[in-house]
């Protein structure tokens, strides 16, 4: 740890009108830390919170559906369950070698099969078809969901890894009903990589596949929910005239995950059954695989909550909703596999064994909340063993009240009969990599057609005047930040100032800051102020913002380590500017980066801290006497120059904003698998913005900057894009500016030869002429 961190310099004067600053020790660190907490304490409080949400009219199942259907139709937009499915259409998959007839007993036959779900995105699995004896029709269908780690044929009992008792989709078509099995997507990593590009990750699977699915607005749970939502949709499309139409929907494990999501957002789901783990407090997400980050989720529904959403009795004379929790040992994941050379960058995650007191405890929630509402109806919460609130290791399923939705008797004394095989068993792998790169294909679909998507978006945008695209971009900039960044409560606690001088140069004195932004969340930077400041004269201010583990003093002094920097903020303030260097929270690697597995729940992100920060570091700048505040310019580098476009995008008290290192084709650079430095190869995993690629490119963002200047650094060797990426974006921000608002002046590009780094040549000559200082 560098010297300065633990010693200041010796203490001085604070800043008139300010404390002394006496805390000692790593700031940065402690500034993490200190979201941490406020994050853990909101996370605690969502249980409470959520009471809000909860009005239900429950006078007809009609009713009952209109009341939620707002709830419902946030939960689609965050599992991004958003896209039309096809029409119901069902195909068995067979082959010269392989029947579509894969088995077969006396009381059902098992086919391979694959379903339509949307363009370019099929479901493969099994059907289990009873067989038909006379007028004896099938009275009840069902989705059975394999936990990630399983195939299909393991819990239809056609191939060996699941004890015979736990083989669910075999046990549901022993008693007469017809089940869909879907392929689940695994959390191996061997397809998680591109060889023709030489980039290969340990990144999970599930894991790679929600990365990219994220920023375009989707996850891979809504994914596998659509899935099973079109089974539905066939199954009953398909159900004998006679039959009633009713289904049901059974998970274990991540499947039961899936499950829960499906019969919480579909009323035709009559019965949820959720085994094995997938059931439980969901407050510690932020600790298990980043496939289950689900933006704002946390805010409005808890596992109760879903679970709620399936249960509830008779409605107006209308069929129920049952619910089934069993409380049985769970598949556990010890994380991703070891990064191993030229593989890398998985996010920690792991699914440990269930605390079964905790599952109970959130299963009591569940009624609790059907009581409150009064839609609650028959469920039951079954395997919990003896007085010590251990779970069994395996318990036999019990399927009654599943069944009695169906009006489907048990078979008594259940025994799987055996199964005659025919021929071979489909390839699970071929099958497996089908469906991923099937997920792949439609998500980069959605990015190619991403430019139109915006467009769309932002066809209310008035660019008559640079006035009335002001105005227009209001609405815009408060989506960015309430939508895509998240926003945090207005900051109600004085700023509280603490400063102390750290630098006394021939030229300016430098002096570190304390704010007090929220309990336990502070800004902190060093104000560099120049020696010959009269009293009474107004100057412009450049906040210089460091990079990815920097820190202020990065950007102020010569180090060997940090030369890409170039001294910008010792620099400018030689010429005279006074300058802030903040210190922003990317700091500390995953310790840092899990700030955004715990914000994103709570519909936040790692930048509505920073917003609030820069906010409450406005509001104290303003007020200094030698400040200027209609002059406050802004200048990051790389992750510093990713706060130049989101910040000043939204907080509008910035005269200007600078980008280095930074700007790019930048929905491409997140979710591209053919470019070799997106961040899909790279352990950057809190890098993802929910849907910001149908909302928010960096032109947009530059949008919202404008008519103030804007402009953007480029070094022809920077490696975070290239020339083409970067080039054509900016032409998107030029054509504003010039074309349209008649202000080509305001916006600038300068390419330099050179890699990641500040070059302050261009940038610096633009200051001068937007803040005419110095003259």
């Amino acid at each position: 740890m560098p010297l300065w961190l633990i010693n200041p310099a010796p203490a001085a004067e604070p800043l008139p009108g300010t404390k002394p600053l006496t805390e000692d020790g790593d700031l940065a660190t402690k500034m993490v830390a200190g979201i941490h907490t406020y994050l853990d304490r909101e996370t605690a409080a969502t249980v409470e919170n959520r009471k809000q949400f909860w009005k239900v009219d429950t006078s007809s199942s009609e009713k009952y559906a209109k009341s939620i259907e707002p709830n419902r139709a946030r939960l689609r937009k965050y599992l991004g369950v958003v896209d039309e499915r096809l029409p119901p259409k069902l195909e068995y998959v067979g082959g010269p070698d392989r029947p579509a007839l894969l088995a077969e007993t006396t009381r059902y036959r098992v086919y391979a099969v694959r379903w339509a779900v949307l363009p370019g995105v099929d479901a493969e699995g099994l059907l289990l078809e009873p067989a038909v004896v006379q007028d004896d029709e099938p009275r009840m269908c069902a989705v059975a969901i394999p936990d990630a780690a399983h195939t299909p044929e393991q819990v239809a009992g056609l191939a060996a890894g699941v004890p015979e008792e736990a083989q669910f989709a075999r046990r549901l078509a022993e008693n007469r009903i017809r089940v869909l099995v879907p392929a689940v997507i695994d959390r191996r990593d061997e397809l998680s990589a591109h060889p023709k590009l030489n980039r290969a990750t340990n990144i999970p699977h599930r894991e790679f596949v929600h990365r990219m699915a994220f920023e375009m607005g989707r996850t891979l749970s809504g994914y596998e929910v659509q899935k099973v939502l079109a089974g539905v949709d066939w199954l009953l499309h398909s159900q004998p005239k006679k039959a009633p139409k009713r289904v049901g929907v059974m998970g274990h494990g991540e499947g039961g995950r899936i499950a829960l999501y499906a019969g919480a957002l579909d009323d035709r789901v009559r019965a949820t059954s959720l085994e094995g783990g997938s059931f439980g407090p969901q407050e510690g997400a932020a600790e298990r695989p980043l496939d289950r980050n689900v933006w704002g989720l946390l805010t409005e529904f808890g596992d109760a909550e879903l679970a709620a959403y399936c249960y509830h009795g008779p409605l107006g004379g209308e069929w129920g909703k049952t619910l089934r929790l069993q409380l049985n040992a769970a598949p556990v994941y010890a994380g991703p596999a070891a990064p191993r050379p030229g593989r890398g960058g998985a996010a920690p995650g792991t699914v440990p064994e269930p605390d079964a007191a905790a599952v109970k405890k959130e299963g009591d929630r569940v009624f609790e909340i059907g009581r409150a509402t009064g839609a609650g109806g028959g469920g039951s919460v079954n395997g919990i063993r003896g007085s010590d609130g251990k779970l069994d290791p395996v318990v036999p399923l019990r399927t009654s009240s599943f069944l009695n939705v169906g009006a489907v008797d048990e078979v008594p004394g259940w025994k799987p009969e055996p199964l005659t095989v025919h021929g071979e068993l489909p390839d699970a792998a071929a099958r497996h990599k089908r469906q991923f790169d099937q997920l792949v294909a439609h998500v980069q679909k959605l990015w190619r057609d991403s430019d139109a998507t915006r467009k769309e978006f932002w066809k209310k945008a008035d660019a008559s005047s640079p006035g009335a695209w002001e105005k227009s971009c209001d609405w815009y900039r408060e989506y960015l930040h309430a939508e895509v960044i998240g926003k945090l409560p207005e900051p109600t606690v004085p700023l509280n100032p603490r400063t102390r001088q750290v630098y006394d140069e021939p030229k300016f004195t430098g002096h570190e800051v304390v704010l007090d932004v929220y309990q336990d969340v502070f800004a902190q930077g060093i104000l560099l102020l120049p020696k010959d400041l009269k009293p009474g004269e107004k100057r412009p201010v450049v906040v210089c913002q460091h990079g990815l583990e920097g820190t202020p003093r990065h950007t102020i002094d010569a180090e060997p380590k940090r030369v890409v920097y170039n001294q910008f903020s010792r620099r400018l303030v030689e010429l005279g500017y006074i300058v802030y260097a903040p210190q922003n929270p990317y700091y500390g690697k995953d310790t840092f980066r899990q700030l955004q597995r715990k914000a994103n729940p709570l519909k936040l992100s790692l930048f509505s801290f920073i917003v609030r920060q820069h906010q409450r570091t406005l509001d104290w700048l303003e007020a200094l006497p030698n400040v200027d505040p209609k002059r406050i310019a802004f200048y990051g580098l790389s992750y510093g120059g990713k706060t130049a476009m989101r910040v000043p995008a939204v907080e509008k008290r910035y005269c200007l904003s600078i980008c280095s290192g930074d700007f790019n084709e930048w929905i491409g650079k997140m979710v591209s698998v053919d470019l070799d430095r997106s961040y899909m190869w790279t352990g950057e995993y809190e890098m993802y913005e929910f849907d910001l690629g149908n909302t928010f490119n960096y032109a947009e963002m530059a949008y919202l900057i404008a008519p103030r200047p804007f402009m953007v650094e480029r070094g022809h060797d920077d490696g975070v894009g290239t020339d083409e990426m970067v080039a054509s974006e900016y032409a998107r921000v030029r054509y504003l500016y010039q074309n349209r608002l008649k202000l080509g002046d305001r916006t600038a590009i300068e390419f330099f030869p050179g890699g990641h780094e500040i070059r302050a040549k261009g940038t610096f000559d633009f200051l001068r002429t937007h803040l005419g200082f110095p003259k």
